[in-house]
């Protein structure tokens, strides 16, 4: 077997969560659903295939502190810090060049903070054998999420879903990729559902060290260029400069857009384990339990002609009176009261704060 490492990306900030998520305390540092944090919930998920040491969590310099608190078994020195947030493929490089390192033929695990597994074992397993043929191929290995409704808030994968002769995995359950889509309309997303071919993008990638950071240098050279030099001072004194320095030239772009979708050495495993991204208040409403009348209740509230509303009350006190379909969230930061279907607005909120400079709300 070969040496495995998990990578979590851990340094957003959840804007469709707020007023709950926040630049210190974001979402994957809450608990939103289960008992634990998310990241607390993640690696925990995982802990049974690759150990604490190997594990390693790239975060943001304000979100470090709290991480380190939450994830006492993971040895300081794996949290990676960016010095400010650039998309998922610089995160993704940036982890690369220490697992590299250590064996250039580890395979990655490469994980977001914030999703949800309501059948783990079955993640497992598919996580097994992700590994296996990411170790044994040198091909990049994506999961896709079956898909149950046609979703708009998510990227589809299409496969190709028969034996062309090619594909010496067809039958354990691996496909080739066909190509990538984009977060479609909802007609578009309901072609996608039709058709039998698309799986949701989860956003959950598997791959060597040395073939990522290969694709990374072939696709996206000038970035591979700025890596190679925060490469070089790893472990000395100038390596924080040099990140800092790096990442004022490398550009915005995620891993998906940057490789996955340009490059033709990718397979997909379909993945039907209860998975959620937790992306938005919506989800949160969908995947959480709830009363006889529909609402779910966290905190002290009054209720009275409620149904089917979410509310979040911390330590204040929320009464309702008439009311339906509403997500109503109330912290020291604000209080949110959203229409249900509406959640993914929920981050011009957070860019209005921004552009008043009202960022004691943030």
């Amino acid at each position: 077997m070969p040496n495995v490492y998990a990578v979590i990306m851990a340094g957003g900030v959840g804007t469709r969560f707020w007023p709950r998520s926040t630049e210190r305390s974001p979402k994957q540092l809450l608990e939103i659903v289960n008992k634990g944090t998310m990241i607390q919930n993640t690696v925990k998920r995982v802990s049974d295939l690759i150990e604490p040491h190997n594990i390693l969590v790239v975060t943001s310099k304000l979100q470090k502190p709290l991480v380190v608190k939450q994830l006492p078994h993971i040895p300081a020195e794996n949290i990676i810090v960016e010095p400010i947030g650039r998309n998922t493929a610089p995160c993704i490089g940036l982890a690369a060049l220490f697992v590299r390192r250590l064996d250039p033929e580890a395979v990655m695990v490469v994980l977001p903070a914030d999703h949800l597994m309501a059948d783990e074992a079955e993640f497992r397993r598919i996580l097994n054998l992700a590994i296996w043929v990411a170790y044994e191929s040198g091909k990049m290995i994506t999961v896709g999420i079956q898909p149950m409704r046609p979703e708009t808030g998510y990227g589809y994968i299409q496969v190709v879903d028969e034996d062309d002769g090619t594909n010496p995995y067809f039958s354990r359950g691996v496909y080739r990729v066909k190509t990538f889509a984009e977060k479609p309309n909802l007609q578009t997303a309901r072609q996608f559902l039709q058709s039998g071919d698309f799986l949701w993008n989860s956003g959950m990638f598997v791959w060597r060290a040395d073939t990522i950071l290969r694709e990374i240098q072939h696709l996206l050279p000038e970035m591979y260029e700025e890596l190679a030099k925060v490469d070089e001072w790893i472990g000395s004194e100038k390596y924080e400069q040099a990140v800092e320095t790096a990442y004022r030239i490398i550009r915005n772009i995620s891993i998906d857009y940057g490789v996955m979708e340009k490059s033709r050495d990718v397979y997909v495993i379909k993945g039907n384990f209860g998975w959620s991204d937790v992306g938005s208040w919506d989800e949160v409403c969908r995947i959480s339990g709830k009363d006889d009348l529909g609402n779910t209740v966290t905190g002290k509230a009054f209720l009275q002609e409620t149904k089917n509303t979410l509310i979040y009350s911390g330590d204040k006190f929320v009464a309702t009176i008439g009311v339906e379909g509403l997500i109503i969230i109330a912290t020291d930061n604000g209080v949110l009261v959203c229409k249900q279907g509406h959640s993914q607005d929920v981050k011009e909120v957070v860019d209005y704060l921004r552009r008043k400079q009202m960022g004691e709300f943030l």
